[in-house]
């Protein structure tokens, strides 16, 4: 069965809004527990748009179910991440300037300081994912660092239209299938909606699914709980 990691980066967006205490991403997490969640995922970004410091020690406290960190190679949120101790860290780049994650790390040309992180959190018994774009070298690149996981990045496939469609998923096949061969766990992510969700899912060793901004969308009209049984119900029929 795939799992499914719940991103609430967009609830902590709603709140720094306003810069007020509501919503909260701890509750937003739990409701999502009660949806079907096998894990959370928040990004602590080093601008801190969203999700902030206090809230990765609340969800750190609170979550029962796995926990997914996304941050950039910084020393400060590395810092933060190896004092936290969560389940997974992901390792994303990360750009002042973008509205979200915009491509994958560019591991192949890696000049120590992805490596390094990878040895830091390891250290602390912290498993390690990789975002990269759905390109062969990158993840036999990520298994020579030495990752758990690589999380290919969906947002090509997400945007795409019509015959373009089957390329974008030709190349998460293809990239998927050298994770599996380099005995990585294989994740995915990025744009992945109600609609677009399923011929991903189907991908062969796929294990888990992160969606976060289509989640929170849904959830503004039915509830956190509803909008999380709605995704949970989709891989169940479409991944038994």
């Amino acid at each position: 069965m795939i799992e499914l990691g719940v991103n609430i980066d967009h609830v902590a967006t709603v709140r720094q809004a306003r810069r007020t205490y509501e919503p909260d991403p701890a509750i937003a997490a739990a409701l999502a527990e009660q949806g079907g969640a096998d894990g959370i995922t928040f990004h602590l970004r080093e601008d801190r748009r969203h999700i902030q410091d206090r809230d990765v020690e609340v969800l750190m406290q609170t979550v029962t179910v796995k926990t997914n960190l996304e941050l950039a190679c910084a020393d400060d949120v590395l810092a933060i991440a190896l004092r936290a101790r969560p389940d997974w860290a992901l390792l994303v780049p990360e750009s002042r300037q973008e509205v979200t994650t915009e491509g994958g790390l560019n591991v192949a040309a890696d000049d120590g300081r992805i490596a390094a992180a990878i040895e830091r959190l390891k250290n602390q018994d912290i498993l390690t994912s990789l975002f990269v774009d759905p390109d062969t070298d990158q993840v036999a690149a990520a298994a020579k660092l030495g990752a758990d996981a690589v999380e290919l990045h969906t947002g090509p496939y997400a945007l795409a239209q019509r015959n373009a469609i089957n390329d974008e998923l030709d190349r998460l096949r293809a990239a998927g299938q050298v994770a599996i061969e380099s005995g990585l766990r294989l994740h995915a992510g990025h744009g992945l909606n109600y609609t677009n969700v399923r011929p991903v899912a189907k991908l062969p060793g796929m294990i888990e699914l992160n969606i976060g901004h289509s989640i929170v969308s849904r959830a503004v009209m039915v509830g956190m709980k509803e909008a999380v049984a709605e995704m949970r119900r989709i891989l169940d029929v479409c991944c038994p």
